[in-house]
Formats: structure tokens, sequence, C-alpha cells
């Protein structure tokens, strides 16, 4: 999975090993890294191996390309043979992957190696993009339903929140709320939250997604050989970003 931050890949997976109801093991980088040389690629091996002494398993390895990075761009030899020990995970002779999902995620698939992406790796790739209208309706009653409001227009405060993440939203939500809380703390008057209040609140909230399409732009522009970034390219056409 990758996409701009903020936008659910990490949510996505998380509800996938509910439903699978299978054991769910998150790799981040500081459960594999160590100091002494070896020592991370042992914990990496330790750790699919845990998976395969209790499949059915989802690994999720959150931030592929800090695992994963292309080995031209390591300039440490020790951290090469990281990316070397996780490819031996995913595809060797000794490795017994039999009912193992394995599941990546990252914001910058352009660092991960190319090697991993081949069939009976990380073969399919999915693009998260950030939420539409009907999603940003249903995030924004999320992140207010356990709040007082008055008369929110979610349909009219979504369609300003066009180019934002789930995280972006969330922001809004927030800074609006603190704001009623300063004030009621202020005049001793508490109220509910209302429509000027998040509207006021997004006029400091800058979308977070903008850095990360204007870098993805380039790279489906003149690194799209495969058609590894075709989904990008339709969003953006399709979005006139």
């Amino acid at each position: 999975l990758y996409g701009p931050p903020g936008c659910g890949k990490t949510f996505l997976i998380r509800a996938a090993a509910g439903e699978s109801q299978c054991l769910f093991i998150n790799i981040t980088i500081h459960d594999i890294l160590d100091m002494y040389i070896g020592s991370s690629e042992k914990n990496l091996h330790r750790i699919f191996e845990l998976a395969r002494r209790n499949r059915p398993a989802l690994v999720f390895i959150d931030e592929l390309d800090a695992l994963g990075r292309s080995r031209q761009q390591w300039r440490s030899y020790d951290l090469r043979t990281l990316t070397n020990q996780l490819l031996l995970e995913l595809d060797s002779i000794a490795a017994d992957n039999r009912e193992i999902f394995v599941v990546g995620a990252t914001n910058s698939p352009w660092f991960v190696d190319s090697s991993l992406r081949r069939p009976g790796r990380f073969d399919r790739v999915l693009f998260v993009p950030p939420p539409d209208l009907e999603a940003r309706c249903e995030i924004l009653r999320l992140h207010l339903r356990d709040k007082p409001t008055e008369a929110i227009d979610y349909q009219q405060l979504a369609r300003q929140m066009e180019k934002f993440s789930g995280a972006d939203i969330r922001a809004t939500c927030e800074r609006a709320t603190d704001a009623v809380l300063s004030e009621a703390l202020r005049t001793g008057r508490p109220r509910p939250l209302r429509m000027s209040d998040l509207l006021a609140a997004l006029k400091q909230v800058r979308p977070s997604t903008l850095e990360w399409f204007a870098t993805a732009k380039n790279y489906a522009t003149y690194s799209n050989e495969g058609g590894l970034y075709d989904d990008v390219v339709q969003f953006l056409q399709k979005t006139k970003w």
C-alpha cells in the first residue's frame, strides 16, 4: 500500500487483520535495527519464524522503505544486507510462507528496492488516495460524534476539505474544539461546537497531501516505465490537482 501520509493505510491493515482473525504481527524499524552487526537480520528472521509457527498470520511491515530501501541508496553495507534478508524471508528455498500474508505500507514507494516488487514478493501495489467526499463526511462525523455540536453542515464542510487527508480532518476538528474550550475557560460559559468554529479552524490547516503529490507527480511523469504509478496519474487527471 502506498499513498500520502494520514490517509488510512495502517487502518486498512488493522481492519484486515481483525476480519481475518489470524495472528497479526506489526513490524517497525525499531523492532529490527540493532547496533551489533548481524543482529538486525536475526531480529527480522525471528519475527518471520514466529509467523511460520503460528500460521495463518498477517505480517505488516510499516514504512517499508525503511527496511526495504533500494540497495543502491544505502550507504552502509550492514543496511544493504538487511534488505537482502527481507528478500530471503519473502521468497527463498528455505522460506515456507504458506498461509502467511505479508503487507507493506509506505509513503515513499520510489525508495523501495525494485526487487521487492517482483511476483512472489510485493507483487500487488495498491494506491491509497485521500478520502473522497463521502469518506470525508464520515471522518468528520467520527471525530465529532462525542462532542456537543450545533448546526453542523457536514457536506458543506467536507466539500471545502477536498485535498485533506484523514489526519488533516482530525487536526481541523481538534483545532476547533480547542478554540471553543479556550473561549469557555475565558468566559466561564461553555457552548457547543458550531459550524463557524470549524470553518475558522479550516483556514488554519493546510492540506498535508500537497507536498506528497508534488513529489509523486514527478515520479509518475518521468519514472513510470513499469506503470507503477498509473493510479496516481489517473487520480491527478480525475481530480485536476
